[in-house]
């Protein structure tokens, strides 16, 4: 479901209700801008990262690269 942000404010409860069986994406100015998607559903978030994370990645890892860029 594509709502717009002014709608997306308006009506929160609503949407917020049927995040269980859609995503809902808001737009702003006709443009996209965030999805909504039910909190237990991680699949799209791993669907995105497989084969952009290297193998080895780990949380060390993450934490030592970030430091290094400071």
């Amino acid at each position: 479901m594509i709502v717009t942000s002014t709608e997306f404010k308006i009506n929160l409860g609503k949407y917020l209700d049927l995040v269980d069986r859609e995503e809902i994406i808001i737009t702003r100015n006709g443009k996209r801008v965030a999805k909504l998607v039910e909190a237990g559903d991680k699949s799209d978030l791993i669907k995105a990262l497989k084969g952009v994370l290297p193998v080895d990645a780990s949380m060390e890892n993450a934490k030592e690269e970030r430091l290094a860029r400071k």
